[in-house]
């Protein structure tokens, strides 16, 4: 039989288990004042946001401050509904049985006295913090507890981390690394002392892992793969790894069932099971080692086909490498990921480490160049002297995948890298002798890895979602909408309108299919008979199919050409489907930056996935004056008095100059000055924000431009019952 170097063959050999779980590098009183300390230190570095955004009465809603990630308002719809009844009507909304994430803030905000507002806010801080107590776990079980001390310092704070579980940022990222680090210490725990109890713990960490963050699915699969090779390369004569295995296996196992009941039914299962297995002699069964091997075998052929094991990785990679346009039952639709900052591409080394930010995996992974090349060589040292540790090996490649997937695959990563990089000071500490000492190298090569973590913490002072004026605007919405109403919005804005507004939206932020075809084809339309018309239609037809995706009720199932039915929907006397309920069509200022990237999704002919037209819309602001030529940030030259754009020694004649302002009672005073019929350009100054844009003729001419930049509007098409500097509100009247 192989042996590893835990030198551990038996459960039998208790000299060489004890040697190494060791207990007695610190008592247990030490550990829990280390696991405390690093616990509470993760706190205070995420309460460093809180005094920032403190100081911001726009941050504050219902006297509490608000959220900073749009998917928080995913989970917190959720918890009203439990909590309030609210959204009902809404078919997206989760319920406390579907993520963990709901489930725990609920039993907060209904048996605490937290408000939903609080225990939102800090859940994240509190939750994510936690991984600590895995991470010095692990090291603790090969006697070295203030190594893993020192990682847990650096490993609760590392950018990527801190970025995704700050104070806050309410989200399943809280249990994105902190549960698989769990999993990981019971699952190296169970290679050391070949305990099956640890491999049950194991089990059912695994088996609720899915509550918690459901997206890591593909990572712990993989975890459970090496798990097995791992144990019969080292182990596979022995009955241990066996029913280790037929435990990993049965947790690893889709069970499909509704919820909550497939959870239970795993959790019962692998309990039945391990009563078993532990009483084994005195129950008077006698479990073949041969008749384990078949039972792991068949288990294991069962996870591949019902975890759809090969077919979730892949759609896991190709989802975040998907470029250009998607193919669906021949037409062509603008992928989304690649407008997504989060799955964009990323350098694995910063151009320049002075940068205040930047997307690279060295930053987002240790907080600096020499932190990452620390961390990479540390593991291999790792592997190379504790061979459990090829079980983390998911962690650190979904980590390295980041540089084609998008640095939000970083965050896993983020402990086993402060784990590993801190290892190779401990292995240095080695050749001294005196204890202090040993301590003392780790303590300060840890110090010099929190420097720019600490720093980045100090910088990435992000704004909630949402300030309070565009919040009022969604709570008016609320007093005035009912519950089955819905709202027409790009779908950055899904979340945050049902939480605040109670209404339903088209597309969100995890619905973000074909359908942003519609909503974009609606704000970017020159028609405002278009616009009304496709909303009704695609709402109505929405709640009639049973909520599926319009675009193919529409277009497959009706067989009907879509340049042909947008051209029938000009008509005001296109015969729409009956009303049903209210839409709303909101327009922020907020979407005002994204606006091009909008109309990448409408701008498309489906039927070939060619450009309608080259749109122009380009966002930039005044530098300098002299007379009547105004410099813009872009380096363009504009000539008010003769309507000439001018780039380099180009002039181009622009057709109007527009001045938009709001008024106290945000209404719009607009002044147009004509210059050059055959121009195509159109110059927009808005006084009040102080912005210039440059924009095509088909763009100006749009709903979103027309309607919330310059409040013109069709009557008899639509109402304004919201108004202000930051969003303007529209009812159907159709």
């Amino acid at each position: 039989m192989k042996k590893d170097s835990n030198k551990s063959s038996s459960p039998k050999s208790k000299s060489t288990v004890n040697n190494l779980t060791p207990y007695d590098d610190v008592d247990k009183k030490q550990l829990i004042v280390l696991i405390i300390f690093a616990y509470l230190f993760s706190i205070a570095m995420r309460f460093i946001w809180v005094d920032w955004a403190s100081e911001n009465p726009s941050f504050f809603w219902n006297g509490e401050l608000m959220i900073n990630t749009n998917d928080g308002y995913f989970f917190a719809s959720g918890v009203q509904k439990e909590l309030f009844g609210l959204h009902l009507d809404n078919p997206r909304v989760p319920d406390i049985w579907h993520y963990g994430t709901v489930f725990f803030s609920y039993l907060l905000a209904k048996f605490t006295p937290l408000s939903l507002e609080t225990t939102i806010l800090y859940m994240p801080a509190i939750v994510s913090s936690l991984v600590v107590v895995p991470i010095i776990l692990i090291a603790r079980l090969y006697k070295e507890t203030f190594w893993g001390f020192f990682s847990a310092l650096l490993g609760a704070i590392i950018w990527s981390y801190y970025n995704r579980t700050m104070v806050g940022y309410y989200d399943s990222d809280m249990f994105s690394a902190m549960a698989p680090m769990f999993i990981l210490y019971f699952l190296i725990k169970s290679t050391i002392d070949l305990d099956i109890k640890s491999a049950f713990f194991a089990s059912l960490a695994i088996a609720i892992y899915p509550f918690l963050y459901d997206q890591g699915r593909a990572i712990i699969f993989a975890m459970g793969i090496i798990y097995a090779i791992y144990m019969i390369f080292y182990h596979k004569e022995e009955s241990i790894t066996y029913k280790s295995l037929i435990l990993i296996f049965l947790a690893l196992t889709p069970f499909h069932l509704p919820t909550p009941y497939g959870y239970l039914v795993h959790i019962i299962l692998l309990s039945i099971i391990y009563f078993i297995f532990i009483k084994e002699e005195k129950l008077g069964v006698e479990i073949e080692l041969e008749h384990l091997i078949y039972t792991t075998a068949v288990l294991f052929i069962a996870f591949l086909i019902f975890g759809d094991v090969v077919g979730l990785i892949w759609k896991k990679v190709s989802d975040y490498i998907i470029e250009g346009t998607t193919d669906k039952d021949g037409l062509h639709f603008f992928a989304v990921n690649q407008t997504v900052r989060e799955a964009g591409k990323v350098l694995f080394f910063p151009v320049a480490e002075n940068l205040p930010y930047q997307a690279n995996i060295a930053h987002r992974m240790m907080g600096s160049s020499i932190g990452l090349i620390l961390a990479l060589f540390g593991y291999l040292a790792l592997v190379w002297r504790h061979k459990a540790f090829i079980l983390a090996l998911p962690l650190i490649g979904i980590g390295v995948f980041a540089h084609w997937g998008g640095l939000r695959f970083t965050v896993y990563a983020v402990p086993i890298a402060g784990m590993s990089a801190i290892f190779l000071f401990k292995i240095l500490s080695e050749y001294i002798e005196h204890k202090f000492a040993k301590v003392a190298i780790m303590g300060v090569a840890t110090a010099l890895l929190l420097v720019p973590n600490i720093k980045h913490i100090q910088s990435y002072l992000i704004p909630t979602v949402l300030n309070k004026s565009e919040v009022s605007d969604l709570d008016k919405l609320n007093k005035i909408a009912s519950s089955k109403d819905y709202t027409i919005a790009w779908w950055d804005y899904g979340y945050p309108i049902w939480f605040y507004s109670d209404t339903s939206t088209l597309i969100d932020g995890g619905k973000h299919n074909e359908d942003n075809f519609l909503v974009s084809t609606i704000m970017q339309s020159d028609s405002q008979i278009l616009a009304a018309n496709l909303a009704r239609l695609s709402i109505e037809t929405y709640v009639k199919s049973g909520y599926k995706k319009v675009t193919e009720e529409l277009f497959k199932r009706q067989k009907i050409n879509p340049n042909e039915l947008l051209a029938k929907l000009r008509d005001k006397d296109f015969k729409l489907p009956p009303k049903t309920r209210d839409i709303y069509l909101y327009l922020p200022y907020r979407m005002f930056n994204i606006f091009p990237t909008v109309m990448l999704f409408g701008n498309l002919d489906l039927t070939t996935g060619e450009k309608l037209g080259v749109r122009r819309f380009i966002v930039t602001a005044p530098v300098k004056k002299y007379k009547d030529v105004i410099v813009l940030s872009d380096g363009t030259k504009f000539d008010m008095k003769k309507g000439i754009l001018l780039a380099g020694t180009k002039e181009v004649p622009i057709r109007r100059f527009v001045i938009a302002s709001v008024k106290k009672d945000s209404s719009i005073s607009k002044a147009v000055i004509n210059h050059h019929k055959s121009g195509y350009y159109t110059v927009l100054f808005l006084k009040s924000y102080g912005r210039f844009v440059i924009m095509s003729e088909d763009v100006f001419n749009s709903t979103y431009v027309q309607m919330f930049l310059l409040g013109n509007y069709d009557k008899e098409l639509f109402e304004l019952v919201v108004k202000s500097p930051y969003s303007r509100i529209y009812k159907l009247k159709r």
